[in-house]
């Protein structure tokens, strides 16, 4: 990953499908001290308590045929709603001048959900995306992480 110097006060959204943090530089770009603003978590349920229906089942049209629907991947769906969620926040944030420029760090596949979640406001004031998931890391380690070659 390239370096990423952190300006002063710019928020850093660190987010995968299950936990968002967004956090805050308070110290400076050669000395950065991120300070959480808000933090979201969103634990996965087993399958069995996400969906406990059997899959719907279609008739043909022309005849007695049936077949059974696809109820999509559950796990998924809730990880949508998450980072819905999640977009939300950011607008509030936004709108309330909490944040006036914003680092997105998060998996691929999740910043490409959020990255069409998220307001007009919000895209205005994104500054750059890295897709890495460093949510697993205390908030210490996601700047030296962010500032390393």
């Amino acid at each position: 990953m390239k370096p990423y110097p952190l300006p002063a006060r710019i928020g850093v959204l660190v987010c995968d499908g299950t936990k968002a943090l967004l956090l805050r530089n308070e110290g400076d770009a050669l000395s950065p001290r991120l300070a959480t603003v808000s933090a979201i978590d969103n634990p996965q349920p087993p399958s069995r308590e996400l969906g406990t229906d059997r899959p719907g089942r279609l008739r043909s049209s022309d005849g007695a045929a049936r077949s059974a629907t696809d109820e999509g991947d559950l796990h998924d769906q809730a990880e949508t709603d998450f980072l819905v969620r999640v977009a939300a926040m950011l607008d509030e944030a936004v709108r309330g001048q909490e944040i006036k420029e914003l680092l997105l760090v998060a998996p691929p596949r999740a910043l490409g959900v959020l990255r069409g979640k998220l307001s007009a406001a919000v895209k205005e004031i994104v500054s750059e995306e890295l897709a890495k998931d460093l949510t697993k890391l205390p908030v210490d380690q996601i700047a030296k992480h962010l500032l390393a070659a």
